[in-house]
């Protein structure tokens, strides 16, 4: 008798036993014999594959989510879920696991990853050729797991999952499944156009967390309905070992995910434990934000407390960085209520700061600050924030091939989204763009005017105070030459930017300015 016999006769054995209890019996009826279990594979399999309609409506799909996530938009991105493929391959990866189906798994990573690096280099095409680069609400919301996330992308493969199962699969699921990866792959091609490595980072943690939740939720859900190693073609040995190391594999991450995710939601919960206890019954937490990625981790809290209860921030911060045991920087605001107030004074005094305008302010301060963290690419705590003069300020990182126009046109579009705040992003050191006049005029064109702004811009954000213009001189006799009216034209706009021009000596129809001596000053 052969080992195949023997596994065969010991299968068999199995199955009487098991069948022997109702349980077992109910679940093989009623979940298991209702299913068309060949019609189910033969449509995974006919579906999950690479081909150009798939390949076609991924990067379709991705372009209008990218446009979406620019233009922060819900609606068009919702619209981009509408026509994401993304669902087939990663049910099929799915499937294959729960076969043991070691080419079906092999075509369905294929179509996987041909789609999703052609959507990322779309997205960051379209990123780079666009003018609105800016990090928007809807991009930042991607660019970190949180527990909503991995129960988004856990719900999504259930419901896509059970579709296909039971033969209602389409739109809908598919919607579902892209709500979970198609942004953030999106957003990876932003982070990549923008050479934003928190960006790109934090949206690559997310799309692999869903990915990897929405495939093993699958496998899971196709066994519960009796999808196995029966249904599939014989496998060696070497194969089965291969692809549990598979399943093995892709869990590593999500393990990880878990870890952090439950690691953070349990540090915001002992934050918020921490001061319900130092304040008591009668005072309320009514907003608490918590920045993980800062270095040490930011809290910012606001607090309702009755007057009597109020709390030194520095002994809260120190007493709570004992208690996580790691260090932190505590912001705290308390409102403080009358001498007697209660809880119930706390609640009406918790709805009034909702309603007033005061709440939506913070919240807005929240978000402008963390879109010029990425703007800038430095951490929320290295930003300056003057309250009083509504004026945010950063000192940007260098980027790889940015120029100083790309740092000027970044701030533009984040004051543009800022209300009445002023944002000031202050650029590397670097050297001001070429002017360039016609040949033989003195007109300045678009560009050369664009650059002499540029470089103004930037002399204000590095606080000079002065700029040295080639050909700027005292009138001859017989009026100004060529390049003194190229100087003096130069000139009008810097004086109408608050930059007082100095006088070198003339340059071609092509040159730099650059940064006057103090006390080349007038």
């Amino acid at each position: 008798m052969t080992d195949s016999d023997l596994a065969g006769s010991a299968g068999s054995v199995l199955h009487e036993r098991m069948d022997r209890m109702p349980l077992y019996r109910w679940w093989r009826r009623r979940i298991v014999g209702i299913v068309d279990h060949e019609k189910v594979v033969e449509t995974i399999v006919e579906e999950s594959g690479w081909s150009p309609r798939y390949l076609f409506m991924t990067i379709m799909s991705a372009g209008i989510a990218v446009l979406g996530l620019l233009l922060s938009s819900p609606a068009v991105v919702i619209g981009a879920m509408l026509i994401s493929p993304l669902m087939n391959p990663i049910l099929g990866l799915g499937f294959s696991l729960a076969l043991f189906d070691f080419s079906e798994m092999r075509r369905a990573l294929i179509a996987l990853g041909v789609g999703s690096a052609c959507a990322v280099a779309f997205t960051a095409l379209i990123v780079a050729l666009s003018p609105l680069q800016a990090p928007t609400t809807e991009i930042i919301s991607r660019t970190r797991p949180n527990l909503f996330d991995l129960g988004v992308a856990l719900f999504a493969a259930l419901a896509g999952t059970f579709a296909i199962i039971r033969g209602r699969g389409g739109t809908i699921v598919g919607v579902a499944i892209a709500t979970a990866l198609m942004p953030p792959l999106a957003v990876v091609g932003y982070g990549l156009a923008t050479w934003n490595l928190p960006v790109l980072g934090g949206a690559l943690a997310l799309f692999v967390t869903n990915f990897v939740t929405i495939a093993l939720s699958a496998t899971v859900m196709a066994r519960v309905y009796g999808f196995g190693h029966s249904l599939s073609s014989q496998q060696s040995w070497a194969q089965t070992i291969v692809l549990i190391l598979v399943f093995v594999v892709m869990a590593i991450p999500l393990a990880f995910s878990l870890k952090q995710i439950a690691g953070e939601a349990l540090a915001v919960t002992q934050v918020r434990s921490f001061l319900a206890e130092r304040f008591g019954n009668s005072a309320r937490v009514t907003q608490l934000d918590v920045d993980f990625d800062a270095k040490p981790i930011a809290i910012r809290s606001v607090i309702i407390t009755p007057r009597a209860r109020m709390q030194k921030t520095a002994t809260l911060q120190s007493d709570l960085a004992r208690r996580l045991g790691e260090p932190l920087r505590l912001q705290l605001d308390q409102v403080l209520l009358e001498p007697g107030a209660g809880a119930l004074e706390a609640q009406r005094e918790e709805l009034r700061q909702a309603s007033a305008p005061g709440a939506a302010e913070t919240a807005r301060i929240g978000a402008l600050t963390q879109m010029v963290s990425l703007i800038a690419g430095v951490p929320v705590d290295a930003i300056t924030l003057d309250r009083d003069h509504h004026r945010a300020s950063a000192l940007a990182e260098p980027i790889p091939g940015a120029s100083l126009a790309s740092y000027r046109m970044l701030e533009q579009r984040a004051r543009s989204q800022s209300g009445d705040w002023d944002i000031a992003i202050v650029p590397p050191q670097a050297q001001l763009p070429l002017v360039r006049f016609a040949d033989g005029s003195d007109m300045l064109g678009s560009a050369a005017r664009d650059a002499v702004l540029t470089s103004a811009w930037a002399a204000r954000r590095w606080n000079i105070r002065a700029l040295a213009v080639p050909g700027l001189s005292s009138e001859a006799s017989d009026g100004p030459d060529l390049a003194q009216r190229r100087g003096l034209a130069i000139a009008e706009i810097l004086r109408a930017e608050g930059i007082a021009p100095i006088s070198t000596p003339a340059a071609g129809q092509s040159f730099r300015l650059a940064a006057a001596l103090d006390e080349s000053l007038p």
